[in-house]
């Protein structure tokens, strides 16, 4: 009978262990198939199942967008830039420390301990279901970068992680940790502000090496979120963010928390300028220039890529022969001038000026961005042509230092009103080499864009100097040789008569004179020395060119100048 109880009570025992054994070989199971499920996903991905992995040439070279650089004739000067996206990247020696250590100390603690991912990181970010900040690396961010991730649904977001895994690694096998620091910062994104050059500047006016500990805090905060964070906007969030990431620099032992308290009690310091196509030197002379810049690079192939240049991503460095000087001295001069013009201009307008010109107005309503923006919206062309006649709060150009001004009036009185600023241009070049030093196509780029050097406009008297060029050359004359000049009637215009000296006729630009000069000449063989003076330019063939009736643009008149100081 003993024997029997000890058997059932081992088969007992069996059934009750039973389950356990079954619970533990199931998790054994469900962690081994897992293991093996996740090596072979990220294989598939490493393979490139999932979507393409950048190879190491990419990786090396990564298509950023970057602007192209226009650069004055020094080679130093900046004056503007052409771009898809407005970034400039700079190496690492060029970074200040400050915002390396703020960098790192806010965004990956251990960054240089693991090798891309860091197991103890996610650990922490799942343990506290994200409370103490993500478990990404610098390297994972840079990778999801790299790659353009970030959105989809669930499935979508854990097939990119396995990618961004990938390539992080793939970067801290081939790149050092202060090569992946400079990619990041010359990566990412300050809202439309792109890497930390441009931020720098934007925010600041100076570029990243020079950034101070308080500074780089500030744009390394902004990370987070750009535009929960834009100290412009939103100053208080901001300082609070700053605040935050020096206190994670005192946590990591890369600033002192006296050195902390101080930096938190000090302003912002924002020195806001936006960098756009209207800042910069010579303006005008850059949207003539990108245009060219444009057709070369159509037209020419760059042997790294196989590809041909692209003007707005390749970061080209261009450089041009504008003086910086020199440009600055004719803006100056344009302003002066067109402040006292405008002023006198506008003294002399009358009530009704725009009462003949109806038809001016109707086509500059038609052709602004507010009638073509309610157009597409498909409002009513009269409901259109009514708002054109209530006031509304805008800003418009005037002579001020910031160049506009707030106000209320009608979108049809401000159409009269930029209508009737005077506009001006001005150029220079080297009457040997044929190069441009100065540029200024009109009175302010940002409002006015249209370039009045190279737009043609009738010449008026300055087209007499060529006349009398070819009059010493082709008929004989001599400064001293006599011109009659009887009156004449143009177009029921009658011009008053005066002769004298060719020397003194082009002085006093006497037009009966030119007429005169022009009748022995002929216009056939006048229109063609323009043309061997490097105009380029249709010119009629009849004697009222003589008083500069020719519509030709300021850069051939001045081009067709240079003969004068070249002697030919």
């Amino acid at each position: 009978m003993a024997v029997k109880r000890t058997q059932t009570s081992a088969k007992r025992n069996s059934k009750t262990t039973s389950p356990v054994k079954r619970s533990v070989k199931f998790l054994w199971y469900t962690v081994l198939g897992g293991t093996a499920l996740f090596l072979v996903l990220l294989l598939g991905a490493q393979l490139g199942v999932f979507g393409k992995i950048p190879s190491m040439q990419e990786l090396e070279n990564p298509q950023a967008n970057l602007a192209s650089e226009i650069y004055a004739n020094n080679g130093t000067t900046l004056m503007g830039k052409i771009y898809a996206e407005n970034r400039s990247p700079v190496d690492f020696k060029d970074i200040s420390p400050h915002a390396i250590d703020a960098l790192i100390a806010t965004e990956d603690e251990r960054f240089y301990d693991h090798s891309g991912i860091d197991a103890k990181s996610i650990a922490r970010a799942v343990y506290g279901l994200g409370r103490d900040g993500g478990g990404s690396t610098i390297t994972q961010q840079l990778a999801k970068n790299i790659l353009g991730q970030g959105y989809g649904n669930i499935l979508v977001r854990s097939i990119d992680k396995l990618k961004e895994w990938v390539v992080a690694l793939k970067l801290e096998r081939n790149f050092t940790k202060q090569e992946i620091i400079s990619l990041y910062l010359n990566r990412v994104p300050w809202g439309n502000i792109f890497g930390i050059r441009n931020a720098s500047l934007v925010y600041f006016q100076k570029e990243p090496a020079k950034l101070t500990t308080d500074e780089a805090a500030l744009l390394i905060g902004m990370l987070k979120g750009p535009n929960q964070y834009e100290p412009v906007r939103h100053p208080k969030a901001a300082t609070e963010r700053r605040n935050i990431v020096l206190e994670q620099m005192v946590r990591n032992d890369v600033l002192k928390e006296s050195e902390a308290n101080v930096l938190k009690k000090k302003p912002l310091g924002i020195k806001f300028k936006k960098l756009d196509e209207v800042m910069g030197i010579a303006p005008y002379f850059r949207a003539v220039l990108s245009k060219k810049l444009d057709a070369w690079c159509k037209a020419h192939t760059d042997t790294k890529t196989g590809r041909n240049y692209d003007l707005y991503r390749d970061g080209l460095k261009i450089y041009t022969t504008i003086d910086p000087k020199m440009q600055l001295y004719a803006e100056e001069a344009a302003i002066l001038h067109m402040t006292a013009m405008q002023k006198k201009f506008n003294s002399q307008l009358g009530k009704d000026v725009w009462k003949k010109h109806q038809d001016i107005l109707l086509r500059a309503m038609k052709e602004s961005d507010r009638w073509k923006q309610m157009s597409e919206d498909e409002i009513p062309e009269a409901d259109i042509k009514k708002s054109f006649y209530v006031p509304v709060q805008m800003k418009v150009f005037t002579w001020n230092k910031n160049r506009q001004k707030d106000t209320v009036m009608t979108p049809m009185d401000s159409i009269k009103y930029l209508k009737q600023m005077m506009q001006t241009s001005f150029a220079a070049i080297d009457p040997v080499t044929g190069e441009v030093k100065a540029w200024v196509g009109g009175i302010d780029f940002k409002w006015f864009k249209f370039d009045h050097v190279t737009t043609n406009r009738q010449v008026g008297s300055t087209f007499k100097p060529l006349l009398y060029t070819l009059a010493l050359i082709d008929a004989g004359l001599t400064p001293d040789s006599y011109i009659g000049g009887r009156s004449i009637t143009l177009a029921n215009k009658t011009i008053s008569g005066g002769g004298g000296t060719m020397a003194y006729c082009l002085a006093k630009s006497l037009n009966a004179a030119a007429y005169d000069l022009m009748s022995r000449i002929g216009a056939k063989k006048t229109a063609e020395f323009a043309h061997l003076a490097g105009i380029k330019s249709k010119i009629p063939v009849v004697p009222s060119i003589a008083l500069g009736s020719a519509d030709l643009t300021l850069l051939e008149m001045l081009h067709a100048y240079t003969m004068f100081p070249n002697r030919g």
